[in-house]
Order: structure tokens, then C-alpha cells, then sequence
């Protein structure tokens, strides 16, 4: 047979394997959103708990109400609660959850200063966690006084850094209520995977530790299970 008609035949059979590939990965695809839809319109129509009842009850009479278009305020309480309770394999909470208010003159305003404040809050606790790892490490004989002493002083000089290095978050909680002056008060809270909330902390220290000896970013590596 001749080559050119070998090689054209083997040509076709590769396209037809990738292309039925390609169709059985957008058949799967389909499949899962169509689950995931499912599992959305389910979760909609459960009702929430007893304390997110209780708690958007409260909420309710202090005057906080939800945007046009978000989910009632029970089940975002519950959404909230049912993550706080999520861990991983590890048996370690799965999300950190960030909060945080702010007022403005426009809902939108105010919205925005609000997340920008939740990450920090996010920042902020993603600090202390480091910082409790590096003092267990000098009880530890990990390090040494100074040496944690330094990093300590560089990771809480680094907040604004880490919160840079924080990438997409979940929106959990919105609300907001309006104030006496027309000003709109704005209630957010966010929800940050904590294995990505590791990969933030591990950026933003090792760029605040360039200028550091690579003994000490060694140590540091290994002390946080980087």
C-alpha cells in the first residue's frame, strides 16, 4: 500500500479517537453540570436550619435585607454555617471565612470596600497561623529565637502582601441595610479554600524573605510544610 494512503488512514484514525474523546469529555461535562444543577435546585428548596432561621430572624428585625436577585437570607446563614463545618482529609477546616461591614452613599461603594476589608480579615488570620507555627518552632528547637523573631517581624509587616496573594474567594454572605442618612451598610462575608489560603502565605512570605539568608528560607520552608 502506498505510504501517503498508510499515513492518511493513520491520520483519520487519530482525528476519529480525538474526536470521540472530545465528544465523551463533553458528554461527561454536560453530565456533571446537569448533577450540579440538580444539587443547586435542591439545596434551594431544602429548608434551612433551625439556627439560620433563627439567626436571619434576628438579622431581619435589625434591619438587613438582601439585594435583588440573591438567595434569602436563611440560606446564605445556612451555606455559611454547613462550610464552617467542612474539613479535610486531614481533619483540618477546609475554608477560612472572612467578614467585614462598610458604609457608603452607594451600594455598590460600599460593597466594594466591604470585601476588600473580609480579605483582609482573611490576611489577617492567614498571619496568625504562621506566626503560632513559627513561635511552636522555637519550642520545638526548630529555630532559634532570633531567627523566628525576624521572620515573625517580616510575615507581620507582610499583610497587605498576603493579601494580594489571595485569589478567587466564595461569596457566602451578602446583605445590607440603609441607614438614617441614606447611606447603605453593607455586610459581606467570604470564604477562602485553606489550601490556597497555604499558597498565599507561602508567596507572600517568600517575597518579603528575598533579602533573608536561603538557610533561614529553608528552614521556614520546612516548618510550614512548604
Amino acid at each position: 500500500m502506498n505510504k501517503k494512503i498508510i499515513c492518511a488512514l493513520i491520520a483519520l484514525t487519530f482525528v476519529s479517537q480525538q474526536s470521540s474523546i472530545f465528544a465523551q469529555n463533553y458528554k461527561d461535562i454536560i453530565e456533571e453540570r446537569k448533577e450540579i444543577r440538580k444539587s443547586s435546585r435542591k439545596e434551594l428548596n431544602e429548608k434551612a436550619s433551625k439556627d439560620a432561621r433563627k439567626e436571619a430572624k434576628r438579622m431581619k428585625k435589625e434591619g438587613w435585607t438582601i439585594a435583588p436577585g440573591a438567595l434569602p437570607l436563611e440560606k446564605q446563614l445556612d451555606k455559611s454555617y454547613n462550610m464552617q463545618y467542612e474539613y479535610d482529609e486531614d481533619m483540618f477546616p477546609k475554608y477560612i471565612i472572612g467578614e467585614a461591614m462598610s458604609i457608603g452613599e452607594n451600594y455598590d461603594a460600599a460593597k466594594i470596600q466591604a470585601l476588600e476589608l473580609a480579605k483582609q480579615n482573611l490576611a489577617g488570620q492567614i498571619q496568625t497561623e504562621i506566626t503560632a507555627l513559627i513561635e511552636n518552632s522555637v519550642a520545638n528547637k526548630q529555630l532559634e529565637a532570633e531567627e523566628a523573631t525576624s521572620i515573625t517581624e517580616t510575615v507581620l509587616a507582610g499583610k497587605n502582601l498576603i493579601s494580594q496573594n489571595i485569589g478567587r474567594t466564595i461569596p457566602v454572605i451578602e446583605c445590607y441595610r440603609e441607614k438614617s442618612n441614606k447611606n447603605k451598610e453593607v455586610l459581606v462575608r467570604i470564604a477562602y479554600n485553606s489550601t490556597m489560603s497555604k499558597a498565599a502565605a507561602k508567596r507572600a512570605v517568600r517575597e518579603t524573605l528575598e533579602d533573608k539568608s536561603e538557610d533561614l528560607q529553608k528552614k521556614l520552608d520546612k516548618i510550614l510544610g512548604w
